[in-house]
């Protein structure tokens, strides 16, 4: 049996326009984080190796994924696969997410210690919480 959609039977959420209107319509407080999966390892010798190992994941060859979810936890937008070595903050801001919090001044969202800078960029719209920080 298929989970409900969030925004009911028919309406999908594809853009990061269409997922920051909806939270603005429907005052939902959006969650943010990077999650990182694991890949198999390039081969030696390979330009830009490095960049898929991961210091967080105990040197393991990762991809990094910005997701935003709803309190509940059900994936509102994924955002396109990065290099391990990318900061949340760059993610951030490559995939547009820092200019939509100026388009929707309404907005709010939590996020973990690894958006900071967002946080600062934003302070009225955007919360850190180093608790949510996952290792």
């Amino acid at each position: 049996m298929d989970s409900p959609s969030p925004t009911g039977p028919g309406i999908r959420l594809r853009t990061l326009d269409d997922m920051f209107a909806y939270a603005a319509a429907e005052d939902i407080t959006l969650r943010i984080d990077g999650m990182e999966t694991q890949v198999r390892r390039r081969r030696a010798g390979r330009p830009g190796r490095r960049a898929f190992v991961s210091g967080k994941r105990r040197q393991q060859h990762t991809v990094k994924t910005t997701m935003i979810s709803d309190s509940q936890d059900r994936t509102l937008w994924s955002g396109s696969q990065r290099p391990a070595r990318t900061h949340d903050q760059t993610s951030v801001r490559t995939e547009g997410i820092a200019d939509r919090f100026h388009q929707h001044p309404g907005v709010r969202a939590e996020a973990d210690d690894g958006y900071r800078g967002l946080a600062n960029e934003f302070p009225d719209q955007v919360s850190t919480h180093p608790g949510n920080r996952r290792t």
